[in-house]
């Protein structure tokens, strides 16, 4: 099991959350809560992206991360799954943590941790590190984050939202 990994991201990578921070703007400006996910294959492709339409959709599980772990089920292999990464702006709450892992997508990098957004908003959230669930059913799911190049960045978006 590698769900305590905490390598840091390259700048590939950190391209990717950026690109999920700009998904997370979106997200807000249009009324929803600021998050926003890609799914990158084993290649380093993009095979989908995804924003929080959570009340846009009147849908309380219109979590990007909900979004693209349904997508990877349907259209991506065991062995593609198996190679993908989910970018994501923010931690995994329990509902996406639980949805990742039951797609088999292998691979998590998120930029702001759920703590860390705890703090910056004031609400306590699940209080459910997606390692701490991972680690609980011995998942073989590498898990990097939080990234502190992006903090600043992530941290603003959920300031007075």
């Amino acid at each position: 099991m590698n769900a305590a990994a905490t390598a840091t991201p390259g700048e590939d990578e950190l391209a990717w959350l950026r690109r999920c921070l700009d998904l997370a703007a979106a997200a807000r400006e249009a009324g929803d809560g600021p998050f926003g996910s890609v799914l990158v294959d084993g290649d380093g492709q993009l095979v989908a992206e995804a924003r929080n339409t959570v009340n846009t959709d009147n849908d309380v599980t219109a979590h990007p991360e909900l979004k693209l772990a349904r997508l990877a089920g349907a259209e991506l292999s065991p062995q593609q799954r198996a190679a993908a990464t989910v970018y994501t702006s923010g931690e995994h709450c329990p509902m996406c943590a639980v949805a990742h892992a039951a797609s088999g997508v292998g691979r998590l990098v998120f930029a702001l941790s759920a703590a860390e957004l705890a703090a910056v908003t004031g609400r306590p959230g699940w209080d459910l590190p997606v390692r701490e669930l991972f680690a609980r059913r011995d998942l073989d799911v590498e898990v990097v984050g939080p990234v502190p190049q992006l903090y600043a960045d992530a941290v603003a978006l959920h300031r007075d939202h």
